[in-house]
């Protein structure tokens, strides 16, 4: 009988942001943003909920609102590596990266995102990604698009419009994927990742998983209909708050 995978949700959460200083206190409907984050991953209902963090006040704030806390070094440059140092001993099979800036996460994206796990053995990492919604999103450096294989792994990440349509006119929308920034590992690979030395191509883009590919790892995408809305900047936090306020529903 196949042993069934165990699982941890990771929150890695920095407080220096450069776009958005202090984000994961920052207030959105009465309550510290990474409050929501924790709320939402412990109704996934998978397994426990772990804050990775470098600064007291994001610790304090977790802990009080349910999660696990792991202090982490200050200078890590993506939130894989500050994931990685803070799972290191914690047992489990599969390592779910929820963003500390993805307030409106939906806990059944959680649960999709590890879907790959029990349906093939030999994957290493696995994301999500939604048919782009907008036209304006196309040309939108802060929506990130992937392209897959026929395996259903990605091709490449980027901030640009991929694929490039140079028939304007054969581009529909749907063949257009955004990815969704939420990320599982393999334990063992989490622990992997994080000595892969850095590829140019991450760095050119900010993307940490382009290291990944860089390095001949698959990356296997769940495409559904996920909705997200990460927080990069005050303007973002403005509008997750008007969703709230308006009860909109985050599938």
């Amino acid at each position: 009988m196949t042993k069934a995978l165990s699982y941890a949700i990771g929150i890695p959460a920095r407080f220096d942001s450069s776009r958005f200083p202090g984000k994961p206190l920052a207030l959105l409907a009465g309550k510290p943003m990474i409050a929501h984050v924790i709320e939402r991953a412990l109704a996934a209902d998978i397994g426990p909920v772990i804050v990775a963090t470098d600064h007291q006040g994001i610790a304090d704030t977790a802990q009080k609102f349910g999660a696990q806390v792991r202090m982490t070094h200050s200078e890590h440059t993506s939130g894989s590596e500050r994931l990685a140092e803070a799972m290191a001993d914690v047992d489990c099979d599969v390592v779910i990266n929820v963003q500390g800036d993805e307030p409106l996460i939906d806990p059944l994206a959680i649960q999709a995102v590890i879907s790959p796990f029990s349906a093939q053995k030999d994957v290493h990492m696995a994301t999500l990604a939604h048919p782009i919604r907008e036209k304006r999103d196309f040309s939108d450096p802060n929506v990130v698009k992937v392209t897959c294989n026929a395996l259903g792994n990605a091709m490449y990440f980027s901030r640009s419009t991929i694929p490039y349509p140079r028939n304007p006119d054969a581009l529909q929308q749907q063949d257009m994927l955004q990815h969704v920034g939420l990320y599982a590992y393999r334990h063992d690979f989490l622990m992997t990742y994080n000595q892969l030395e850095p590829c140019q191509y991450e760095k050119i883009e900010q993307l940490e998983q382009l290291r990944v590919l860089h390095h001949g790892y698959d990356i296997a995408v769940t495409v559904g209909d996920f909705h997200c809305l990460g927080v990069d900047t005050p303007q973002d936090l403005q509008r997750a708050e008007t969703m709230l306020k308006a009860s909109i529903k985050i599938l």
